[in-house]
């Protein structure tokens, strides 16, 4: 029997070119190429690692958004992927986190049954790392966030993740079935192969009514969350450098420093 790995991702405006309206704070998504979530291909690298020490498995991804998603199916599949799923609909879009979730839920119990459940830690769009681990609740299932290291043992049951922490990490011991959220410094994801663009690709859209989701739990008007502005933070002022022969003579110029800015 294959071990059914089901990873979460999303497509997302680049951010090193994207703008922001300041009149309206909103983002200016207008000619600004969308790509994979970086933690997101973090975690499909890997169900893919898994899948190259264990040819015996199955990795499905699923996308929500509008049909130009299937462009992240496309390259998830070329980068060794068996099938990508998108779930788009009018009747899902503007959901906050809480909604997303309960669209990705209706869509993981639609594929059946599965063995580990991956997504990235959080979309560098809205960077709230709130989806994968409402999805996990939702879905019943046990949750280690922010994974950098992760172990699985031969009878693909076992599992040990390193997770990190501000000052820190830990080290936890989990069962599968089971869902996980990657960061960056998990691995370095790989690139397209040819023989994954030219292959065959298995790829199939479903709307709100495929996976039977119920329409007052998602969309705009279900979201109890909105986005009220985004804004560019202002450039932070240029520093001091205080020079000194010694360290008490540092710290009377620091001294000086706060009392003329009325610190102290």
């Amino acid at each position: 029997m294959a071990f059914k790995i089901i990873v979460c991702a999303k497509q997302v405006p680049d951010t090193n070119v994207i703008k922001i309206n300041p009149k309206t704070g909103t983002l200016i998504r207008e000619g600004v190429p969308s790509i994979l979530n970086n933690d997101d291909a973090n975690a499909l690298e890997e169900a893919l690692k898994i899948k190259d020490k264990y040819p015996d498995t199955h990795i499905t991804v699923i996308t929500m958004g509008p049909p130009q998603a299937n462009d992240l199916l496309f390259e998830c599949i070329a980068m060794g992927a068996d099938e990508g799923i998108l779930v788009s609909d009018r009747a899902v879009g503007g959901s906050d986190t809480w909604a997303t979730s309960n669209t990705l839920e209706a869509a993981v119990r639609k594929v059946g049954d599965f063995d580990l459940l991956w997504a990235g830690r959080q979309a560098i769009d809205g960077d709230t790392a709130q989806v994968g681990p409402q999805l996990a609740e939702k879905l019943g299932l046990p949750q280690v966030t922010y994974v950098e290291d992760f172990e699985i043992d031969d009878d693909l049951k076992n599992i040990t993740v390193k997770r990190q922490l501000e000052d820190g990490y830990e080290v936890i011991k989990l069962q599968t079935p089971c869902m996980l959220t990657a960061i960056k410094e998990l691995n370095e994801p790989r690139y397209m192969s040819m023989s994954g663009i030219f292959g065959e690709k298995k790829m199939t859209t479903w709307n709100a009514k495929d996976i039977e989701v119920d329409l007052n739990t998602v969309g705009l008007e279900a979201s109890p969350t909105n986005v009220f502005r985004s804004f560019t933070p202002a450039p932070k002022g240029k520093g001091v450098i205080l020079e000194g022969d010694t360290e008490k003579e540092i710290a009377d110029e620091l001294l000086v420093n706060l009392k003329e800015k009325q610190v102290i």
